[in-house]
């Protein structure tokens, strides 16, 4: 059964008309990286020894990087990394943005850079002044006079977080368009000589992604450039816990960022997370039945089951979730446009609804009502 959202006289959504990514070339399959995270560590330590299971319950298959398996055997600089950062992001970004706007399966003509009023460059894996959009608008002919809005340090609730601030944006500004562009290459912050918990269990976890959505508002030409039926954002809400600052990002250090991941995680999932769930569903007035599609990042599969215990609904609703974790493992903020982007290849029917959802440090939750629309 179909629900459509009404809203208030005089609000704008903005539609999400593209997603593109950009796959880095060096797949690496669980079992290599369990491989290596013996070779680097020693196969006969005791901590490396009781943590192996980690990569077997992660239930993820392959990984990509932009750097190859020798890579993370060698030593490397803060400097070394962050340049390396740098030139990935920004080649792979342009990719990803091309891959978005000239995406044949979405859009019935490629949407010329020009047409772009805003770019919000999202990402916490790298360090770049300026920005990396920066970069982005020499590498295309976007206009001189497009805003800019770099975000970072959100990690994995950046993706969605940027699909909000674009959301904001459209609606004070309905004739316009905004590029959602994140860019996350973790596998570059692989500390070599940090044999915590965390880095292990994020070793087992992470890997590098780059991904891109068109948000296009109402009034807008280049509306009628997309094909299909597309998720319109509705609404979005953020969330953020008090004195939880400890539970996930980074410790800059002198070897670059180390991962801060805490165990305490799923179980935030099923409270903090679920609070937040159910009041923002209740703000909307819609029913469980009513949802089409969870559009979740996928943190892990241990955040993924604590969401399914929270929501109490049909897995089938999660499944892409599962599906980009298994084979792409958590890429941070760009994980959850490679999810909306599987959805939206599958279709859905007018007035069908989803809710776009992911957490990150601080610790927050961001939460998106999306509504599919022709």
């Amino acid at each position: 059964m179909n629900h459509e959202v009404h809203r208030k006289k005089g609000e704008y959504m903005g539609f999400v008309c593209s997603v593109g990514t950009s796959i880095p070339r060096f797949n690496i399959s669980q079992e290599e990286v369990k491989e290596l995270v013996q070779e680097v560590f020693g196969s006969n330590n005791d901590e490396v020894k009781r943590l192996l299971p980690v990569f077997e319950h992660a239930q993820i298959d392959n990984r990509q990087f932009v750097v190859d398996k020798t890579w993370f055997i060698k030593d490397h600089t803060f400097e070394e990394k962050n340049n390396t950062y740098q030139k990935n992001a920004i080649d792979h970004s342009l990719q990803a943005i091309d891959n978005c706007l000239q995406n044949a399966q979405f859009l019935s003509d490629p949407i010329p850079y020009e047409a772009i009023d805003l770019i919000i460059y999202v990402s916490s894996s790298g360090i770049s002044t300026p920005s990396i959009d920066a970069f982005l608008i020499n590498g295309r002919p976007f206009r001189q006079d497009v805003i800019r809005m770099p975000l970072w340090g959100l990690g994995c609730a950046g993706g969605a977080i940027g699909l909000s601030r674009a959301f904001d944006w459209i609606k004070a500004h309905p004739e316009k368009t905004a590029l959602v562009v994140c860019c996350e290459l973790c596998g570059i912050t692989f500390q070599k000589g940090d044999l915590r918990t965390s880095n292990i269990v994020g070793t087992a976890l992470f890997g590098d992604g780059i991904s891109a959505a068109l948000v296009i508002g109402e009034h807008s030409p280049y509306l009628n450039y997309k094909k299909n039926t597309v998720p319109k954002i509705v609404n979005s809400s953020s969330r953020i816990k008090k004195d939880s600052t400890s539970v996930m990002g980074w410790n800059v250090t002198n070897n670059g960022l180390e991962v801060i991941f805490d165990k305490s995680i799923p179980s935030l999932v099923e409270t903090f997370w679920k609070e937040h769930m159910e009041l923002f569903v209740q703000e909307m007035k819609i029913q469980k039945e009513n949802i089409h599609a969870y559009i979740a990042h996928p943190g892990g599969m241990k955040v993924l089951a604590a969401m399914e215990e929270v929501l109490q609904d049909k897995k089938e609703k999660l499944k892409y979730s599962y599906d980009i974790l298994r084979n792409h493992g958590n890429m941070s903020s760009a994980t959850v446009l490679y999810v909306l982007r599987e959805w939206m290849q599958a279709g859905a029917e007018q007035g069908n609804l989803g809710i776009l959802a992911a957490l990150g440090p601080g610790f927050c939750s961001e939460l998106l009502l999306l509504e599919w629309s022709n």
